[in-house]
């Protein structure tokens, strides 16, 4: 790597509460200064799991685009989202539909997929008035501050997450598999290790068992990787619950999570989960044209409640299929 693309980064600044910082000159073309500084950003990413690069100017998708693939390559079609998202174009997303009002805790994007992202890439075109950061934890600091027998337990048994399909609340069949075929539905999931039954009245339940600890890919050290809190019911806010309760019942809430055994978690234990994450948290507000990239193993992002305009386009990259993300034990049927 040569000097000219160290220079540049040298001012990345590290803050307590806040995620690495680069402030850079708006360059005349922003995708020929990405791919120029392609190693050097990544490096940032490899040593301290995130990094926010401001001063940009990123203003429309076709350029968000063009500078995603300038660092990461080709971007990743999502498969098995839980909420809707716009399609900008091959690999290029809007955030998930969320209401505005609700925070989306701590997660890693597709954690419960066999094959995740190993990279995230966010860009804001419209920072909201008030709220909205994409906030990030680190996931081992994360799993060494939680209790041991809790995180052991997770860790030797896994996690399984419960999905209802339906046209009201979520991704639906097709925006999640891509199809609404049943056939090529049935046959990702006996690819993909996922249990499925149609309902009598055609909708889709499936249940997936999967890693809660991982190992870093290029470190190989102990990460936090799951969407245990994120997907279970007691992370919804109390109206939200009672409303899907009454309308779903208990086994058919769009998604929830549980103990490998299929009992449920109890709301201390998604509190606990929660509380911690919130400890280990950094956060900074988007300023329009910022990128931020993200290592989606090592380190768990979250979307905080906001009022005004909000845009931020998303893609995933480099793929990984981690080899601890599924669990030997059976998925436990009820």
């Amino acid at each position: 790597m040569s000097s000219t693309s160290l220079e540049p980064l040298s001012a990345v600044q590290l803050r307590p509460g806040r995620p690495p910082i680069l402030h850079v000159e708006s360059p005349e073309c922003a995708s020929t200064w990405a791919a120029e500084h392609r190693e050097a950003l990544r490096a940032q990413v490899t040593e301290h799991g995130v990094v926010l690069v401001r001063g940009l100017g990123l203003r429309e998708a076709d350029q968000v685009r063009a500078v995603f693939a300038g660092l990461a390559g080709e971007l990743m079609a999502e498969r098995e989202a839980f909420a809707p998202r716009q399609i900008h174009g091959p690999g290029l997303y809007s955030s998930t539909a969320w209401p505005t009002n609700q925070p989306m805790c701590m997660h890693h994007e597709l954690s419960y997929t066999l094959e995740c992202p190993g990279l995230m890439l966010f860009a804001c075109l419209e920072a909201p008035s008030e709220g909205g950061a994409t906030a990030v934890a680190d996931a081992e600091r994360v799993l060494q501050a939680l209790p041991t027998a809790l995180s052991e337990r997770f860790e030797r048994e896994g996690w399984l997450l419960t999905r209802s399909y339906n046209d009201e609340i979520g991704a639906s069949v097709a925006e999640s598999f891509g199809t609404d075929d049943p056939a090529a539905i049935e046959r990702y999931c006996r690819a993909h290790a996922i249990d499925f039954a149609w309902q009598p009245d055609g909708s889709l339940r499936t249940r997936q068992l999967r890693g809660a600890v991982v190992r870093h890919p290029l470190t190989g050290r102990r990460c936090w990787f799951n969407q245990i809190a994120f997907l279970n019911e007691w992370t919804l806010s109390p109206e939200v619950r009672e409303y899907l309760v009454d309308v779903y019942g208990e086994d058919g809430l769009p998604f929830n999570t549980r103990f490998a055994d299929s009992t449920p978690i109890g709301e201390d234990i998604i509190q606990l989960i929660n509380s911690t994450y919130e400890a280990h948290t950094a956060r900074e507000p988007w300023q329009a044209g910022d990128l931020m990239l993200v290592d989606n193993i090592r380190t768990a992002h979250s979307r905080e409640a906001f009022t005004g305009e909000r845009q931020v386009l998303v893609a995933m990259a480099e793929p990984q299929r981690l080899a601890d993300s599924r669990p030997t034990v059976e998925v436990a049927r009820s």
